[in-house]
């Protein structure tokens, strides 16, 4: 059993950090000062640590104080969302959502369902933020995400849909084939015909994905020319006739259509990363998640 002791003080303490000092939240709450004060001293002793640094010209929190106050407001959104849930009966998605992206999968393949998702319930907030790197859904307060890579060994608070794979096929720019000749068909040969390959955020190139026959995906890294942190820019460059590439299809299928790029060694095609689409267990339940789930998985299961 969670005490009631616990929750004492935290919205008094939340108030004067927003209202940024004790007679604003005093104000603020309809409270004396010393009433406010004396909240806040209580919860420091409960906690044992000190949330603000008080000095006589202003106030300012602790590093204690900071994480404690991501806490409280996390919690306190949970409580809004969850009276949310219970005055619309449960029934209706509404309020804010916090969905994480990749950045160039994001813009290009799930924007477009987003949107149409956003359109049929208007009364969402959506909050959306595009990053590469695995994020904790947790701890950065991440209702829903789409990701590229991991495994299907998530955490056990985290939910998970398998979307499908990637398919990554190698191309070049029809003038670097035109003054190149031929393509090499081994993969030594291959490896220093100028590759170009996605620069990963800790700093190492992304291997190619390589696969002979029906066997296993094997990962090849070539000794690159041209290493790019950024999936579109890279596309870019090998528009540009700067190298050859191995590129996922939905990162290029209009370069392809449009002929600036062209797909070479079609027998070395072989699929990347799963896709997968994540959420916290704990707010499956919400109409505004469940709605999201389903719709993200019609819209980008392969």
């Amino acid at each position: 059993m969670y005490s009631s002791e616990r929750l004492k003080g935290i919205d008094v303490f939340v108030a004067v950090v927003e209202a940024g000092s004790f007679t604003a939240a005093a104000s603020r709450l309809n409270l004396t000062n010393s009433a406010v004060g004396k909240a806040v001293v209580r919860l420091e002793d409960r906690l044992g640590v000190k949330l603000f640094m008080r000095t006589t010209r202003k106030l300012a929190m602790t590093d204690a104080g900071n994480a404690f106050y991501r806490t409280c407001t996390g919690v306190l959104g949970e409580l809004e969302e969850a009276e949310q849930v219970l005055g619309s009966e449960g029934t209706t998605p509404v309020g804010k959502l916090r969905i994480d992206l990749p950045a160039s999968y994001g813009t290009r393949k799930v924007m477009p369902s987003l949107f149409d998702f956003l359109r049929r319930f208007d009364e969402i907030r959506p909050e959306i933020s595009f990053t590469d790197r695995f994020v904790d859904l947790a701890e950065e307060n991440v209702d829903v995400a789409v990701r590229i890579g991991g495994s299907d060994t998530w955490p056990s608070n985290i939910g998970y849909k398998y979307l499908g794979h990637e398919r990554r096929v190698f191309c070049c720019s029809p003038g670097f084939l035109a003054s190149y000749g031929p393509i090499p068909d081994s993969l030594g040969m291959l490896g220093e015909l100028n590759a170009a390959v996605y620069r990963r955020a800790d700093g190492s190139p992304s291997p190619w994905f390589i696969q002979r026959d029906d066997g296993p995906v094997e990962h090849y890294v070539p000794h690159a020319k041209l290493e790019v942190g950024n999936a579109d820019i890279l596309v870019e460059a090998v528009v540009r006739g700067l190298g050859v590439a191995q590129l996922s299809t939905w990162l290029i299928e209009d370069r392809l259509a449009r002929g600036e790029l062209v797909e070479v060694l079609p027998s070395f095609s072989t699929k990347g990363l799963p896709l997968y689409l994540l959420w916290r267990r704990s707010r499956q339940l919400l109409p505004k998640v469940d709605a999201l789930i389903s719709h993200l998985t019609a819209s980008l299961s392969v």
